[in-house]
């Protein structure tokens, strides 16, 4: 079988550049797509680690701020990013010193979901996160 292009079967292409990887056969890998493909899958772990940041701190700024409405989906919610967050960090661990500027810099996002999501005035939340790292990713911690 010849070389598959990236471009017209890329399931079919993965699977080609791994085998010839394992196999040894340099001189036929598309380097070119391969780097790309790798600084993709990078990119693609940290937009899913800011995602979940994001998401986990809406939630906690709705448990504080609409105590009401709290309920199970939340709860699970909030338990699952944590979860994930955990897990990510655990395959890619050269993340987790980046994770306090996510926090900075997801908490803007974090806060107009919250915003949204309750309809409850912006200045009901702060404008800085008030959380701690620690606290975000804390199983126990439940603020109040």
């Amino acid at each position: 079988m010849g070389a598959v292009k990236h471009d017209e079967d890329y399931y079919a292409w993965t699977r080609q550049q791994a085998q010839w990887l394992k196999q040894g056969r340099w001189a036929e890998l598309d380097i070119e797509h391969l780097s790309e493909e790798l600084e993709s899958m990078g990119a693609s772990d940290k937009r899913e680690l800011m995602s979940r940041l994001t998401v986990l701190i809406a939630h906690l700024l709705k448990w504080q701020y609409q105590s009401e409405r709290r309920g199970v989906s939340w709860r699970l919610t909030i338990a699952e990013q944590r979860r994930a967050i955990r897990r990510l960090l655990d395959d890619s661990p050269s993340l987790k010193p980046l994770l306090p500027g996510f926090v900075a810099s997801e908490y803007f996002d974090a806060r107009s979901d919250a915003i949204y999501e309750t309809s409850l005035s912006k200045s009901v939340f702060p404008i800085e996160c008030p959380y701690t790292l620690e606290q975000i990713l804390d199983r126990e911690f439940w603020p109040e």
